[in-house]
């Protein structure tokens, strides 16, 4: 009934006919349409479509059989809804507005975003912080009692201002990288269907589908809204996203035709008429009952810092208390002295206020140490890079899905990739057909009988489609289908629609990767046909006997049988993958005692070799990885003889290379024992003939052995696969849905070289990571010893309150950002990769951490305790020309961060820009410091000498750094072994 209401609302000017639908209400329900049928003007369309869709979706929710009979099936509720089964809807502006008005959009509202305040909020829960803050309100409080509002503020207050650009930056970082992943998110959940409008199939977003829409259906797609099946063969849907049950549901035009958004084709094919869209469907019922997650995303590397960062900041407290417990023994003793050099605790003559204010003061110095030594920069940094990572792969055709990937990518040691669309462009051409023993590779002069029987077998033996109009032919399908129907048509003068017309099909056998084959069942002129097409010598080994160009049959005996094997490896050797059909005449009882095909006894009608060229670049590609040390495996399902020339094309393979263990066929794998499987994976190149157990099984072994492995894929078969991998990379174009939900990294232009720019960004990502590492700890451990030293010696700290927030601020926040967006160098490439097992923290990095931090921790002293007497300056001189040496010391090792083993750290440098222009800032912003903001900042002005002074205690880093890095290290660790442990891996 509401599929009548439909039909009248998106065309009101055709007459009606009630009498095939009315329910048993009919009067009233007679009355309510004439009502609206007669208003013309439809000034209630909104009424209606409610109702239309309250009736249409509960349908098909609630699988109401009795009701979708009495609107005479699927193709009654299509009639209504004014689509044809065959040529869809019109598709036009007018006609998808209509529609979109009326029943609305394929669209689901995402969950609101995280606000900026929401990072506020959350920067402001840091208990340091919080003390930081309580410190600043009572130093401020009693600075303005003492020293009145004009001066008593600059203690309290720069300790507030610092604070407060500490949050600000840190709630900017993080509110940007919310919104780039929530902007990746939106990106990786719009993917295209294909649907039938004016007779033409089309690829559009899943956003644009809507009600009445014809979408086609074959393994391995995301049904995009809820529906009806109209027609199909043994089409099977995957309903666990819905129900929570694994098993599969078989979807059939009278016992079962529901079709629900979200869940998956398993096997078969069809179409279905969409009859609910967006929040109207059953998912869009689950997503507005589902509240989003308040936990993020939180990748292997952000865990394991995270962890670092937490015993880094114990240790810092620790220090903190120490100095803390000193600094109050000092005060209490009477064993500190203010600037005059009068002694600033004298028992009860001391006023209360001055011993709270004295206390605040060595309270807010001890947090601040805590603030200094925790490494908040180390999640910023993964953030920073990952982001920058995630959006400068994105423009290089790779779409992150899940930001474990990007890390985990720079770790791999080995990429299981298959063929197809990969290693070659995907654009199949038939180029040689072979009937009998007569090939052809251009104009066919065969007998008719054997040209009518291919045109059967080419035209209803597909998933694929041909529009044609008075200009041009279009073909739909996958690659494979194309090339054959544009040669069924070119050459043989096919018309597909006059085949369709002259057979009824039966039954069906959809194609899949196990039997490597599909058959079809028809019915022509009172006899039964069956048609076999797939990998030659499968359909070959079903064969009993052959055509001849006359359309003669012969027989196959051992010999022949032995000539067209030598053909088909003939086509193989040349990269041509080798497409064999077979028919032969059927007895319809067989399907229905047995409900399957006959696979006994065929004919051979002839084979077809397509060409699928190898992609440009992709030699190189491969090259580039086995550089890199990272091992390429071919998976294929192709035969053993086109799989070795495809492997040697690309660079898989060598000519000349013994190819004992390097090439074997899934069967000889699979028949492997567990002890044998592991013994030779890692010998193995190529696997031909593979099953997506087999796949499963070579990643398996691997793991096990210990490698990180990537797996690239594109079908629903391979999900396993790509789920058991570390790195799951699917195609983007010529990917299912299941593979780029079970994937990590889309590859948008299913090229390989764009899997070896993934696995630079990885390696780029875990490098810079390091880099910010290094620098850090250095910053860390200088800080610490120096002010533990000078407060367990001197009784104070050289570094106040402020000027280690400001080191903090610049360090962390600026520190990361610049280290952090440094781009993948071809260095790189020349090393082995990390693997699982490699210590996160270097050899390397420690050299060059302690050798720095020594030489800061030694200087710093140095000015602490003779900078007075060696330069002939003042105390507060002497303090500011400590804090001033500390910054450019930790300015110039910036430049040493840049490259970890690497002598000359300059290379590459006017590649980035930002680096160049984040180091400028940091000195703008501290002379800014030292020269204008000296009461904030408590420090004092610095002339031309003293500034030389301290940039060339921090320009001497370099040549130390340069020094350092010939010293050679041990490959086990030697520093930290037992305390960093458990940070090891990949």
């Amino acid at each position: 009934m509401s599929a009548i209401i439909t039909g009248l609302l998106l065309h009101h000017h055709e007459p009606m006919h009630f009498h095939a639908s009315i329910t048993p209400n009919k009067k009233k329900w007679h009355k309510a349409f004439a009502a609206i049928y007669c208003s013309r003007a439809f000034l209630s369309t909104t009424a209606v479509a409610v109702v239309v869709d309250h009736h249409l979706s509960h349908l098909v929710k609630n699988k109401n059989l009795l009701q979708l009979s009495l609107l005479k099936g699927p193709h009654g509720v299509a009639a209504a809804l004014k689509t044809n089964p065959l040529h869809g809807i019109t598709g036009d502006d007018q006609d998808l507005a209509a529609r979109k008005t009326a029943f609305g959009t394929n669209t689901y509202p995402f969950p609101p975003s995280k606000t900026f305040l929401h990072f506020v909020i959350e920067a402001f829960k840091d208990p340091t912080i919080l003390i930081l803050l309580a410190c600043a309100a009572l130093s401020l409080g009693f600075g303005i009692k003492e020293h009145g509002i004009k001066e008593g503020w600059y203690d309290g207050g720069s300790i507030f201002v610092a604070v407060f650009l500490v949050i600000s930056v840190s709630a900017v970082s993080n509110f940007r990288q919310s919104r780039q992943f929530d902007k990746l998110s939106k990106i990786s959940s719009n993917v295209l269907i294909e649907v039938v409008r004016s007779g033409r199939r089309q690829e559009v977003s899943i956003y644009d589908v809507v009600v009445g829409d014809v979408v086609c259906l074959n393994i391995g797609d995301q049904v995009p809204a809820d529906g009806l099946f109209i027609e199909g063969h043994s089409l099977q849907v995957d309903e666990s996203s819905m129900t929570g049950e694994s098993d599969i549901v078989d979807v059939d035009i009278r016992a079962n035709p529901f079709l629900f958004s979200g869940t998956k084709v398993a096997d078969g094919y069809g179409k279905m008429v969409v009859t609910s869209v967006g929040m109207d469907t059953l998912w869009g019922e689950m997503m507005s009952r589902i509240s989003k997650d308040d936990t993020d995303e939180e990748t292997p590397l952000q865990s394991r810092l995270n962890k670092l960062t937490s015993s880094i900041g114990k240790l810092g407290l620790a220090v903190a208390f120490l100095v803390l417990v000193v600094l109050m023994i000092r005060y209490f003793t009477g064993n500190t002295e203010d600037e005059n050099g009068v002694r600033e605790f004298n028992g009860k003559r001391t006023k209360a206020d001055d011993v709270i204010n004295s206390v605040v003061g060595i309270v807010a110095a001890a947090v601040t140490i805590v603030v200094v030594a925790i490494p908040e920069g180390l999640p910023l940094a993964v953030t920073l890079t990952l982001a920058y990572s995630m959006k400068r792969m994105m423009a290089d055709q790779s779409m992150v899905r899940k930001l474990s990937a990007c890390e985990t990518m720079g770790s791999a040691t080995t990429i299981c990739t298959d063929k197809t669309g990969t290693l070659t462009m995907n654009k199949m051409m038939v180029t040689k057909f072979w009937l009998g023993k007569e090939c052809f590779e251009e104009g066919m002069n065969v007998g008719r009988s054997v040209v009518e029987l291919l045109r059967e077998g080419v035209g209803l033996n597909t998933t694929g489609g041909v529009y044609a109009s008075d200009e041009w032919v279009e073909f739909s399908g996958s690659p494979t289908e194309k090339a054959i129907l544009s040669w069924a048509v070119a050459e043989m003068g096919m018309d597909m629609e006059e085949v369709k017309r002259g057979c009824e099909i039966l039954h069906v056998e959809a194609f899949n990767s196990e039997k490597k084959r599909s058959g079809v069942l028809v019915k022509r002129d009172h006899e039964f046909h069956v048609h076999w097409k797939g990998a030659a010598e499968m359909i070959l080994a079903m064969c009993s006997h052959y055509y001849d160009l006359e359309g003669n049959k012969k027989g196959l005996d051992d010999e022949e049988r032995l000539q067209f094997n030598h053909i088909i490896q003939g086509m193989a050797a040349s990269s041509l993958r080798c497409i064999a059909f077979a028919h032969k005449q059927s007895d319809e009882m067989n399907l229905e005692t047995e409900k399957k095909i006959e696979e006994d006894g065929m004919i051979l009608l002839g084979l077809v070799g397509i060409k699928d060229p190898c992609r440009p670049g992709v030699k190189k590609a491969v090259e580039d990885c086995q550089y890199a040390g990272v091992d390429v495996k071919m998976i294929t399902g192709d035969n053993v003889f086109t799989a070795k020339a495809i492997a040697v094309e690309c660079g898989i393979l060598r000519l000349g290379q013994d190819l004992d263990g390097c090439v074997v066929e899934g069967a000889e794998f699979r028949s492997y024992t567990d002890e044998e499987r592991m013994e030779r994976v890692e010998a193995i190149r190529v696997m031909a003939r593979s099953s997506p157990l087999d796949k499963l099984l070579m990643v398996q072994c691997l793991k096990r052995l210990g490698h990180v492995v990537a797996v690239t894929g594109d079908g629903t078969n391979d999900a396993p696969a790509l789920k058991e991998a570390d790195i799951g990379l699917s195609m983007g174009i010529q990917g299912t849905e299941v593979a780029k939900e079970s994937s990590d990294i889309v590859i948008m232009d299913d090229n390989f070289a764009s899997v070896v720019t993934v696995l630079k960004w990885g390696r780029c990502v875990y490098n810079n990571i390091q880099k910010f590492i290094q620098f850090q700890l250095t910053v860390n451990v200088a800080a610490l010893t120096v002010n533990f030293v000078a407060a367990v010696s001197a009784g104070e700290v050289p570094l106040t309150a402020v000027q280690l927030l400001w080191v903090n601020l610049i360090m962390d926040t600026l520190g990361a950002l610049a280290l952090a967006t440094e781009r993948p160098a071809r260095e790189l490439m020349e090393k082995r990769p990390v693997g699982r097992h490699e210590a996160l923290i270097s050899n390397v990095m420690w050299r060059n951490v302690m050798a720095q931090a020594v030489y800061q921790i030694v200087v710093l002293l140095v000015l602490q305790f003779g900078g007075e007497g060696v330069f002939g300056v003042s105390e507060k001189v002497k303090n500011t020309l400590v804090f001033n040496a500390f910054v450019m010391c930790q300015v110039f090792n910036e430049f040493n961060a840049r490259k970890l083993e690497k002598r000359n750290v300059f290379e590459g440098l006017h590649k980035n820009k930002l680096f160049v222009g984040i180091v400028g800032v940091t000195v703008v912003l501290q002379v800014v410091m030292v020269e204008l903001l000296n009461k904030f900042a408590d420090t004092e002005r610095l002339n031309l000498g003293e500034w030389g002074i301290c940039v060339g205690i921090g320009a001497l880093s370099w040549p130390l750094a340069w020094l350092v890095k010939l010293i050679p290290v041990p490959q086990r660790p030697f520093f930290g072994y037992v305390c960093f442990k458990r940070w090891r891996g990949a």
